[in-house]
Formats: structure tokens, sequence, C-alpha cells
């Protein structure tokens, strides 16, 4: 049996723990990654939401980030897919490949997310609004309304309704209308 010398002995062991903490950091910033990306998404969307007091400068901010999220999501997904095809170049521990394919489906997923309007799907208009009489009608005495009178007739858009949809194509009193909120 042949003795190899001791820094090659040494050496073997050095490279596999140096690529498992290159796997940690690839993990770590895939995690990072995947993290802006979602941000991206979430924090115009928990910004610009109904029935929430929204200020300028956060409301600015929002914006600016719903601008910019198209490209920042698009880099981090393409950076994120670099750290995961360096990960399993190496050796390296499951549970940081495991971290780091998930937030890179999370980081991949923010480019569509991003993409998509919400907003549309959650304030859609009421296309025929369902109408009764103000007797019957279940508005409580303290709900505020959009009132049209037009042409003899009237209508009553309860506020808490319009706060979802926003826009109401209805007739009154013969004549298309567009009541919104």
């Amino acid at each position: 049996m042949e003795l190899k010398p001791p820094e090659f002995q040494l050496e073997q062991p050095l490279r596999g723990r140096r690529a498992i903490r290159t796997g940690a950091l690839a993990s770590a910033l895939t995690l990072l990654l995947g993290l802006v990306a979602l941000a991206m998404f979430a924090y115009p969307m928990y910004v610009i939401r109904p029935f929430r007091a929204q200020g300028a400068t956060e409301l600015t901010v929002a914006l600016a980030v719903k601008q910019a999220a198209v490209w920042v999501t698009a880099a981090c997904a393409i950076a994120a897919l670099i750290c995961l095809w360096a990960l399993f170049q190496r050796p390296s521990r499951v549970a940081a490949r495991v971290v780091a394919i998930v937030f890179t489906a999370l980081a991949c997923g923010s480019i569509w997310l991003v993409r998509f309007n919400v907003y549309e799907k959650m304030f859609h208009p009421i296309g025929a609004p369902q109408v009764e009489p103000a007797a019957i009608a279940k508005v409580d005495p303290d709900d505020m309304v959009i009132a049209v009178k037009l042409n003899g007739s009237a209508r009553a858009y309860p506020i808490r309704e319009m706060g979802y949809h926003h826009i109401a194509n209805d007739w009154v009193g013969g004549e298309p209308i567009v009541a919104t909120y």
C-alpha cells in the first residue's frame, strides 16, 4: 500500500467543505432573489388595495416598484437560475438544493405575477346590477350610496359594493349610464 503525501490527503476534505459552503451561499442567494422577486409583486399589492388609507409617498413608491417589477423579477429569475445551475455543478447538500429549487421557482413565478393584473380580476365591472325597490332593499341606514336620478327614475349603488367593482353599467330612465367610484 502506497502512502500519499499529507497535503494531498488534506486537500480532498477541504475541497468538499468549500463546495458545501459555496452550495450554502448559492442556496442563500436564491432564497434572497426569490424573496426580492416576490416583494416586487407583494408590496404594490399591499399598498394599492381598497378600503385602506394610502400616503402620497407610499403610493409613489408602490407605483415605482410596480413599474420596475418587470425588469427586476426577470433579473432575479435569471440570477437564481444561474445560482441553481452552479449549485448542481458541485457536490452540495440536499437541503441547499431543495431551498434553491423552491426559491428559483418563486423567482420565476414572480415574473408572471407582476405581469398579471390582479386589480382587473378584483375590480370587474358590474354588467347588469340587480335592482330592487327601496322599500325591500337590504341597505343599512348608515350605508353610503351613489344616487342617480334621471328622467324620473332613480337608482342607488351602495358604496360597500362599488368599492370592489368601481364600475356599474346600468340603464336609468331609459338612458345608459356608468356609475363609478
